[in-house]
């Protein structure tokens, strides 16, 4: 979910040139040590880079979409290892659409770094096949939305989803929606019908994202709990409520989430490079990793490690 603050943006980028060179060399040699301990993984982060004559954008989209201008592996590795993360899910950048190419090419260089969700055309007539390409290459979720949907009230029941929805149940794949609350009465009577499909909402389901959590959003959210293969990220802190650290005004919303769906189904995530326009990494990070104290260590270990690791890496 973009942002947009010139100033901290030239600021960010300047951080992550000076500490990304570092710091190169530290992925490399995490990506090649099998034996290493496990930290934290972040579910949610996007990437790209300013080299568009190899990597060029979708039609409709310019270099003056990408703000900031460049977020390649090494900028985004000088925010997240000092603070303990050490692998990350890519989710395909909208500018890029279908073409994954770029994030296919991060997860080689990077291998055992980053888990992945990819972008295939819903509306094509065999999206499960591209999903089925995708998956050899290693990406485990494919992200879809109802944001260009003409009717919200049943974006998600098409013939297209269906067959992604089919595929994914049968392959132990993804199906990670990004919409607001107006997207989750269709998005549950798919689960319905498809009930050994895995999900991951992000961002909350967007609850917040106008500065106001209302308490009905929060039910409808609660309610998808009743679909056991059903997950929820608890990411983009900056975007929802106050949107100002250290967003403890959130942990009401982590706690109910908690409670409905169990820590095994919720995984923290950072929603990077956005999250570190107008604040830093750790903060995105510190109320779950720090605070919570209702929050036991198993509890918290499943919230910023296994359930993301269980969903994008096995």
């Amino acid at each position: 979910m973009p942002n947009s603050n010139p100033s901290s943006r030239r600021s960010f980028l300047k951080q992550s040139a000076v500490a990304a060179s570092a710091l190169v060399a530290g992925c490399a040699a995490l990506s090649s040590s099998p034996t290493r301990p496990r930290g934290i993984v972040d579910a949610h982060v996007h990437v790209w880079t300013p080299n568009l004559e190899k990597y060029p954008l979708w039609e409709g989209y310019t270099r003056d979409d990408l703000q900031p201008p460049s977020f390649t592996p090494e900028q985004l590795f000088a925010h997240c290892q000092a603070e303990g993360v050490d692998r990350i899910v890519l989710i395909q950048m909208s500018w890029y659409r279908f073409d994954n190419s770029y994030m296919l090419d991060c997860m080689e260089r990077f291998p055992g770094v980053f888990g992945a969700v990819g972008i295939v055309d819903w509306f094509g007539n065999r999206p499960d096949d591209d999903m089925a390409r995708l998956a050899k290459r290693g990406v485990r979720g494919f992200r879809v939305t109802n944001r260009d949907a003409a009717d919200k009230s049943k974006w998600i029941e098409t013939p297209g989803f269906e067959r992604m929805f089919e595929h994914a149940a049968d392959n132990g794949l993804a199906i990670c929606p990004l919409m607001g609350p107006d997207g989750l009465a269709s998005l549950s009577r798919m689960c319905e019908k498809y009930a050994d499909t895995r999900v991951v909402i992000d961002h909350f389901c967007r609850i917040g994202i106008d500065g106001t959590i209302r308490d009905e959003d929060v039910r409808a959210l609660e309610a998808m709990a009743k679909f056991p293969n059903t997950h929820v990220k608890v990411s983009a802190f900056y975007a929802l409520g106050k949107k100002a650290p250290p967003h403890d005004d959130l942990e009401p919303m982590i706690k109910r989430m908690h409670t409905a769906f169990g820590a095994q189904r919720l995984m923290w995530a950072s929603d990077c490079p956005f999250a570190v326009d107008k604040e830093t990494y750790a903060d995105s990070l510190a109320l779950v990793r720090d605070r919570c104290s209702w929050l036991d260590a198993v509890d918290r270990d499943w919230l910023l490690r296994r359930t993301a690791e269980r969903i994008f890496y096995s």
